[in-house]
């Protein structure tokens, strides 16, 4: 029964992604996860450790977040409707409440922070056309990275298993959440075949997120009319344009990756990251402790 609470609170989390633009009701979430409204706030506080307003107001300031900072010439009336808010005063109000910072505070910090690292940045950048695959690459200078491209990806239906909490360095729990993946796939035949994919989908920013609260999904792709049951779920993964980078890493250097993509490509590319969830794709198995890596973030056109 457990299994059961957890894949439909994973359903609220689902829905709450999807329609944070939207007037969200606890009426509409509790439906969405297949729960009575008279019941579903507290068996959200019980099981999450917020109720279900804590969450959708904590989860829409920090994308706002996400957009004062990586959108600089985003007004703030458009992320504030992007997140939700129709009212600029009561945004700007719960953004001060949370971060401590207005917005435009909150903005210029961050900035003046991104442009000093910036200027001491160890890695540079070479952009060229690549006429065989006929795409925009580039040439680096970082060693673990191998490679980096803009994509553009399809839509790809997912099976996942999620997880709560940290997990930065934690081998054994992507261990075990793989193994409790692989273990639910393999007899229904979903592992293997031309298109197939396996994926970890990272839904918070941890600079802003606590870590107590990070959302982390391995995933595989699976036909569009798979079933999910038990603690596994089923979501949609947008396409459009990705950069994919890909990197050779050691167990605990995937954070430094990430922070190359964030801090030392962006800057450098002519991009900025995109309001889609980013993803690590894993196209090799490890070999000799080292593991086959493209990171993947949603990007437009600056």
């Amino acid at each position: 029964m457990e299994k059961e609470y957890i894949r439909r609170i994973n359903l609220a989390f689902d829905y709450i992604d999807k329609h944070l633009a939207d007037t969200i009701t606890l009426e509409e979430v509790a439906a969405a996860a297949h729960f009575s409204r008279f019941h579903f706030n507290r068996i959200f506080y019980a099981m999450v450790g917020e109720t279900p307003f804590q969450y959708i107001t904590r989860i829409r300031l920090e994308r706002a977040a996400f957009h004062v900072v990586y959108h600089p010439d985003m007004p703030l009336t458009e992320i504030a409707g992007l997140c939700g808010y129709s009212d600029l005063t009561v945004f700007s109000r719960n953004f001060k409440r949370f971060f401590g910072l207005t917005p435009t505070k909150y903005r210029n910090s961050k900035i003046s922070r991104i442009e000093s690292n910036h200027r001491q940045k160890r890695y540079e950048i070479q952009p060229y056309f690549c006429f065989h695959n006929q795409t925009l690459k580039w040439r680096t200078n970082m060693k673990q990275n191998k490679s980096a491209e803009i994509k553009e990806f399809p839509e790809m239906t997912v099976a996942y298993v999620r997880h709560i909490g940290p997990y930065a360095g934690d081998e054994k729990l992507f261990e075990r959440l793989w193994n409790q993946l692989f273990s639910w796939a393999g007899p229904r035949g979903l592992l293997g075949g031309k298109d197939f994919k396996s994926l970890a989908v990272y839904h918070d920013d941890p600079n802003l997120t606590d870590e107590q609260k990070l959302r982390l999904s391995v995933c595989i792709t699976v036909p569009e009319d798979t079933k999910a049951d038990g603690p596994v779920g089923k979501m949609k993964i947008d396409g459009g344009q990705y950069v994919v980078a890909r990197f050779e890493l050691q167990g605990d250097e995937f954070a430094q990756a990430w922070q190359w993509v964030y801090g030392d490509w962006l800057p450098q590319s002519g991009y900025m990251p995109d309001d889609r969830v980013a993803f690590e794709m894993y196209p090799e198995e490890p070999k000799d402790g080292k593991f086959t890596v493209d990171i993947c973030v949603p990007v437009m056109p600056v």
